[in-house]
């Protein structure tokens, strides 16, 4: 017979959330990000790109959407620009980053990135392996 403790922690890992009761009544999430569901990037000028809302609106979160990004091998997002910064940080593999004046920068595991509002961009994964990031943006309707 399991114990009740079993039971709870198996349960709590059936629904993939877990709320935490914080002071003054706010709720903590909590989520396995291997199990949120990843989605391709279908935009012109996007290759071999998945995509993860890690924690958005869906989620509570009212003001930041951090995302989850693969590159497959031979892929790359669009070279766009846009009106708010973002943060990006590498979790796995190895890249390339175009910055506005074209120039490639090779990052890996243990980089992190800012890149200003408006300023023209792309990432690319030239290499054999998967290059994975993780971006942090302003909640304004564009996930």
């Amino acid at each position: 017979m399991e114990s009740w403790f079993s039971l709870i922690k198996s349960l709590f890992e059936k629904i993939n959330l877990v709320n935490i009761k914080a002071k003054k009544g706010r709720n903590m999430r909590i989520k396995r990000n291997s199990e949120v569901k990843e989605v391709e990037v279908a935009l012109k000028g996007t290759k071999g790109m998945r995509k993860r809302v890690l924690i958005g609106p869906d989620n509570g979160s009212k003001n930041i959407i951090m995302r989850y990004f693969t590159l497959l091998p031979g892929g790359y997002s669009e070279r766009h620009s846009h009106s708010h910064e973002h943060l990006v940080n590498i979790e796995s593999g190895k890249g390339i980053v175009v910055d506005r004046d074209g120039n490639e920068i090779e990052v890996s595991e243990g980089y992190s990135i800012f890149v200003e509002p408006d300023e023209l961009h792309q990432f690319q994964n030239p290499f054999e392996k998967n290059f994975e990031f993780i971006c942090v943006i302003p909640n304004i309707n564009e996930s």
